[in-house]
């Protein structure tokens, strides 16, 4: 039976859930899949199409950070990877299923894609164009560390045709920052924030993380007023969790703890709570459980796109993606990574071809994460009554006041918002229950 009432102090693992079924699932053996669905087209009317480049370079290395980054690498290893990226989109950019199809959303994260110079930021994109034009995408999201962004950085970005800056600040406090490992401080957040507004793209979003090392109620409503006191168009927030290839999960092994140094999950999701109410006071709207807007029209193409089942081309090292059905993941060492595509070869690591029944589930939990479901959704493209499959579980929930449900439509509480991460695993299939989740 599903625990609602757990008050457990942060432990390690993962808690943010992004993708079904868990990454734990996907094997090497089942990469063929994958070239299955690439040696065949498209169909007529095929899914859209979002393009996603990883680019592992960072100043330093969070302490949170679990992403693979590397912060040692000169101009000469940085255009060597370009180099093979571009490679790897163009073999891919020939195969019959992705042959002229162009991309409704490009996403370049990280590492930090701003690392990149602006020579080299324009060399890539300019060749990424050449194999996927981007004249019908209807967004282009760029993730940026503020204190590798100066005015000229910043206007090439936008230039290069970037609709969507997206800002790690994470805090405000230039203790908080230092403490958990940020190389950026507050200066470089206000000066790159204003230089990004004057430019004038279209959607500037920051990132803060409740709950980090030292952080103190005080401090934290503070980060919030100061993100309010900005207006960004949008802002996401996450709440600190320790996975396994931390900085902070390797210094708990050695001293023997199993609680972070962080703010347990009560707290966190306070916290949140507390940002939300001061969100919404200020004219914002809650459009899911980690975003609030100031214009509730303004869309997240990428976020919205993949948890409705679009095609999405994951490049570069240790990128995921989803391609005709089948998850996929990129060697995550940047050596075979490199080696691999010198070779001629599709990057692939690790792939699980997702059947009818998992790809309604995974669009059922993700699209729990924005508050409410239109059920109608799940019967007219699944022919799935999901307020009948799961009765238990959404009577169970109700209960306990985390939603609300009927045959048309879930919405889901405040208190269910902020911990919808923990709820949705009682939605997995049997054989996903209790599985670790990378």
């Amino acid at each position: 039976m599903l625990d609602t009432t757990s008050t457990e102090e942060t432990g390690v693992g993962n808690y943010f859930i992004s993708n079904y079924p868990q990454y734990s699932f996907w094997k090497p053996e089942l990469v063929k899949h994958v070239h299955d669905v690439l040696n065949n087209p498209a169909p007529p009317d095929p899914l859209p199409l979002g393009l996603y480049f990883h680019i592992p370079f960072c100043r330093k290395r969070c302490h949170f950070c679990y992403f693979r980054v590397y912060t040692d690498k000169k101009a000469s290893e940085i255009r060597a990877y370009i180099d093979s990226g571009i490679k790897e989109i163009e073999k891919y950019g020939a195969m019959p299923y992705l042959k002229g199809r162009k991309p409704k959303f490009i996403y370049f994260g990280g590492g930090t894609p701003s690392y990149l110079s602006v020579s080299q930021l324009t060399d890539l994109t300019d060749r990424m164009k050449a194999v996927f034009p981007w004249d019908e995408a209807e967004e282009v999201a760029f993730e940026c560390e503020p204190g590798t962004l100066t005015e000229k950085k910043l206007d090439q970005i936008r230039k290069l045709g970037v609709t969507r800056l997206s800002l790690g600040v994470e805090s405000f406090d230039d203790h908080i920052l230092e403490i958990n490992g940020r190389a950026h401080r507050s200066k470089e957040i206000i000066r790159s924030y204003q230089y990004a507004q004057n430019i004038g793209f279209p959607q500037i979003n920051i990132d803060l993380i409740a709950g980090m090392i030292d952080e103190t109620e005080d401090n934290w409503i503070k980060t919030v007023k100061k993100a309010i006191e900005l207006a960004p168009e949008c802002v996401t927030i996450y709440q600190m969790e320790i996975p396994y290839n931390t900085t902070i999960y390797k210094e708990m092994k050695e001293s023997g703890k199993i609680t972070a140094p962080v703010a347990d999950w009560p707290t966190k999701r306070r916290w949140v709570s507390d940002a939300f109410d001061l969100f919404v006071e200020a004219g914002y709207t809650i459009t899911s459980a980690y975003t609030v807007v100031k214009d509730p029209d303004v869309k997240f193409v990428y976020r919205d796109a993949l948890w409705g089942g679009a095609d999405m081309l994951g490049t570069g090292v240790a990128s995921f993606g989803h391609i005709g059905g089948v998850h996929v993941q990129n060697e995550h060492d940047i050596g075979t990574y490199l080696e691999r595509v010198t070779n001629n070869e599709f990057p692939i690591y690790r792939a699980y071809p997702i059947n009818d029944d998992e790809t309604l589930i995974r669009e059922f939990i993700l699209q729990l994460k924005l508050g409410e479901v239109n059920l109608d959704y799940f019967k007219n493209k699944f022919n799935e009554d999901i307020a009948r499959r799961f009765s238990n579980t959404l009577q169970l929930l109700k209960n306990d006041g985390y939603l609300t449900y009927s045959v048309n439509s879930i919405k889901l509480s405040r208190d269910g918002l902020l911990q919808i991460d923990r709820l949705i695993h009682e939605f997995f299939l049997a054989e996903h229950q209790n599985a670790r989740y990378a």
